[in-house]
């Protein structure tokens, strides 16, 4: 069954995120660290709108793909440097959601 983790970047009063960095690096840096281990697939959606004229709750979320639970504790295994690395795109504390895919 497959598995997901997604990041959640929640905006809280003064929180800064750079999506720039964010895109052309940090992402690539979850994917080398995670690639090998098993992440079949990534992607990352920026927050518009928490509804109809309603402003974004979130900066951001990213959606990681696993196989299964073992490629997602593999990969898991090497988060350091992913870890080490949110500071230099956001000063907010993300969120982590670990999933079964259903549908």
């Amino acid at each position: 069954m497959p598995i997901t983790v997604q990041a959640i970047y929640p905006i809280t009063e003064g929180a800064t995120f750079d999506y720039d960095y964010y895109t052309s690096t940090h992402l690539p840096l979850v994917q080398k660290h995670f690639g090998p281990k098993g992440l079949s697939g990534i992607s990352a959606s920026k927050g518009l709108a928490g509804g109809p004229g309603v402003a974004p709750g979130y900066f951001a979320v990213a959606t990681m793909t696993f196989p299964d639970e073992a490629a997602m504790q593999a990969a898991l295994g090497e988060a350091g440097p992913v870890l080490a690395d949110i500071a230099n795109f956001t000063t907010c504390q993300p969120d982590l959601l670990i999933g079964e895919v259903i549908a």
